[in-house]
């Protein structure tokens, strides 16, 4: 009897070990949920850890203490879409719409300009298994050809990747005025469609000059989905989507895009924010933000998912000078902090924006990096993190920067880099701590184009311009002349990266309806 009870004994013990050593092999493979809040017109110094002091993000402060906070990280562009475009698909915005490239802001007809054959970040987690959403502005078109904003409006986010969407189709400065929900509008009414060029246009709620007001309705019909929309509550809207979302998918791998309309134009803060900040409805609006991304770590606190989850906060570009940036600059707020230039344009502050990363026991708490990132690096990070091995690249766009998060790497994991911000003839070669701005003229042969362009309007800039970005971060001083030999290797750098893309044109005539999103401030 004795006996049995300890062969029973020792059966016991192995069946302990052998449990034991599976559950630590499953918790060695469990794989990270993933947030990442993007953020719109966010400029590199409208958040304290980044030098705010007219602003108070404590949240967001918050991430970069738990976190990593990067000095040297750009979006792909200067403007909204084109860097969405790169952040999604791991391309440069240049090789969007087969060559054509994608240069700015879509217009409102415009189709879907993500191939759905091409791997996406939410295909990359939808691979794994994960449940994935995309919540927020989308700005990336819906349809195939000239979208007529009937339902469904598809294709569209559900088919590059995610399994829901819902926000604010275009942009909070742009009709239609209304939510969309996966592939239909919220409030939807068959008998009351959406109509573009629809007369009377159908009512939307408008704000003072202070406010950078929002474009004209464009659209007649869908009142009720008219009447849903609210921009003062579209930020907590979200938020609560974001949060309900995150509960519900708890217990599995989940990847959640969050994309918020703060702090485009108009700044449309809750009630609550109006008057906290020091410069005026600009900060008021980053306080809002501010509050969102903490409800957001608070949700994942709640539910127990914050050791586990990546949390990553960047912006799509830099902020702009429009009337609310002025009114906030006149009170001392810097924002691009000591970068030169705004959104749109080729200066440090039209692109280099606020990145940070957090993710508990993985990444060094209170850490700064100023390795060279770029937000088109996204995809192949992701798929290192999901522990998939990505298909030989056909081109050099997208390196993987988990390294850069998660160690110390002591060389430069990016080399160089494209920035192409918002015209094809304003762009600029980043290699080390170079930076070299690439000529151009009204007339002269794009850097893109084989045929000479007619267009008028750019500023001339016939011989290029170099600068040291490791002394002279805010761009002061040209030294070209000082270094030939440098300008000749990036000019030969910027042909080798020409020849790679091929033949790259601007999009055609459905660009007409692009603006500079509204330079006076409307």
């Amino acid at each position: 009897m004795l006996k049995l009870y300890q062969t029973s004994f020792l059966l016991l013990l192995v069946a302990i070990a052998v449990t034991s050593a599976s559950h630590t092999l499953c918790a060695a493979e469990k794989v990270p949920n993933v947030v990442l809040i993007y953020v719109d017109d966010l400029g590199y110094g409208d958040v304290g850890c980044y030098g705010a002091t007219k602003v108070q993000t404590p949240n967001i402060d918050r991430l970069a203490k738990e976190g990593r906070r990067f000095t040297d990280a750009h979006s792909a562009s200067a403007v909204c879409t084109p860097s969405r475009y790169a952040l999604l698909t791991g391309e440069y915005p240049v090789r969007a719409h087969a060559g054509r490239g994608v240069w700015g802001p879509l217009p409102t007809t415009s189709g879907l300009i993500i191939d759905t054959n091409t791997l996406t970040i939410g295909k990359v987690f939808k691979n794994k298994g994960y449940a994935t959403a995309c919540l927020g502005k989308w700005h990336l078109g819906f349809k195939q050809g000239t979208n007529d904003w009937q339902v469904p409006l598809r294709p569209g986010p559900q088919d590059v990747g995610f399994d829901h969407y819902f926000g604010v189709p275009l942009v909070n400065s742009g009709s239609p005025y209304v939510y969309v929900e996966d592939d239909t509008i919220l409030g939807y009414d068959p008998t009351d469609p959406l109509i573009y060029g629809g007369k009377p246009p159908s009512p939307t709620p408008t704000f003072p000059p202070e406010a950078s007001q929002k474009s004209p309705n464009r659209f007649g019909g869908a009142l009720e989905a008219h009447q849903i929309y609210d921009d003062e509550k579209t930020g907590t809207l979200l938020t609560e989507r974001a949060i309900n979302w995150i509960t519900k998918n708890k217990d599995n791998p989940f990847f959640l895009y969050f994309s918020t309309t703060n702090v485009h134009h108009p700044f449309t803060p809750s009630s609550r924010f109006k008057g906290t900040s020091e410069c005026g409805l600009y900060g008021d609006f980053i306080h809002e933000l501010d509050w969102m991304v903490g409800e957001i770590l608070q949700s994942l606190e709640d539910n127990n998912l914050s050791e586990n989850t990546l949390v990553i906060f960047t912006s799509d570009n830099g902020g702009m000078l429009n009337r609310g940036g002025r009114d906030a600059i006149q009170t001392g707020h810097k924002i691009n902090g000591d970068l030169l230039g705004f959104k749109f344009g080729i200066w440090e502050g039209g692109h280099r924006i606020p990145f940070i990363a957090k993710w508990p026991g993985k990444i060094e708490a209170g850490s700064v990096s100023d390795q060279l990132i770029c937000q088109v690096d996204m995809l192949a990070t992701f798929m290192a993190l999901t522990h998939q091995v990505a298909k030989p690249l056909t081109d050099k766009d997208r390196i993987n920067i988990l390294p850069a998060l998660l160690e110390n790497p002591a060389e430069p994991l990016r080399t160089e880099l494209l920035l192409a911000p918002f015209r094809q003839s304003n762009l600029a070669i980043r290699k080390g701590k170079w930076k070299l701005h690439l000529p151009r003229t009204p007339t002269d042969q794009p850097f893109w184009s084989k045929k000479p362009s007619k267009k008028k309007g750019f500023v001339t800039l016939k011989e290029p311009q170099l600068f040291d970005l490791h002394s002279d971060i805010a761009e002061k001083n040209n030294v070209a002349q000082r270094h030939p030999e440098i300008v000749a290797r990036l000019l030969k750098q910027a042909e080798i990266v020409r020849a790679e893309l091929g033949d790259v044109r601007t999009m055609g005539s459905d660009q007409r309806e692009i603006t500079l999103a509204d330079p006076q401030g409307r």
